[in-house]
């Protein structure tokens, strides 16, 4: 009989008695056992560990994006293209996760819907903040997080913070290209308005992309994760 492979014979480490492990590192004795389901239809268990999911990515698009906006702000382009790249990727693997969730059916749906009660993805703290970080302000979009002040302060803050595209114009400016100044100065707690001034910058950029390289790239990755507000998986 042929003897079950030992990896400790190959000198493999088998014993983390008092050293860090693979668990340890990603907390998982926390993450696996934070699913608790409401009801006993099979199905909830799917439906949370779905959205748990989407809020890491999320939380990691947030770390990206805020990354890419202090990166703007600085002039350096190139880790922000990675970053942006990256968010975009997340985007992707958020609508893909619908590919796993459409395996539930709307009957077996509504055996566990009740149980919810009046919680909703429309209530994602991280799905707003990333709505804001990108430009989408709206500041009734507050409202359903007034009941957690942490949260509710932490919104508030980017609601009136320059978004990642604010950052972009600034840059444009710096660069010497003439952006009104009612575009660069303004209450960012409000929705962004088209104005003639960028429309020419980007016409210009787009025009002799060779000369503008670096902003032409940064144009087509902004455009490349424009839709993350929207990548879905929020289902509630």
């Amino acid at each position: 009989m042929t003897k079950a492979y030992d990896p400790a014979d190959d000198g493999a480490k088998m014993s983390f008695d008092g050293d860090m492990s693979y668990g340890d590192y990603l907390n998982l004795s926390k993450i696996l056992t934070a699913q608790h389901p409401k009801t006993d239809a099979h199905d909830e268990f799917l439906f949370i560990i779905q959205h748990q999911t989407a809020e890491l990515w999320m939380k990691l698009a947030l770390h990206e994006v805020n990354a890419a906006r202090e990166a703007v702000a600085a002039g350096a382009l190139q880790p922000c293209f990675k970053m942006l790249s990256r968010v975009a990727r997340i985007s992707e693997q958020l609508n893909n996760a619908w590919d796993v969730l459409r395996t539930m059916t709307p009957s077996e749906y509504s055996q566990f819907r009740d149980a919810l009660g009046q919680s909703s993805g429309f209530q994602s703290h991280q799905y707003r903040a990333i709505e804001y970080a990108v430009g989408n302000k709206n500041a009734a979009m507050l409202k359903p997080h007034e009941h957690v002040a942490d949260v509710h302060t932490y919104l508030e803050n980017l609601l009136n913070m320059p978004s990642i595209y604010d950052e972009v114009l600034k840059l444009l400016a710096r660069r010497g290209f003439t952006i009104a100044p009612e575009r660069l100065d303004r209450d960012w707690s409000e929705p962004y308005t088209a104005h003639d001034s960028v429309i020419d910058a980007w016409c210009t950029i787009y025009k002799d992309p060779e000369k503008y390289w670096d902003l032409y790239e940064l144009a087509e990755k902004l455009i490349d994760f424009e839709d993350m507000s929207a990548a879905g998986g929020l289902t509630m």
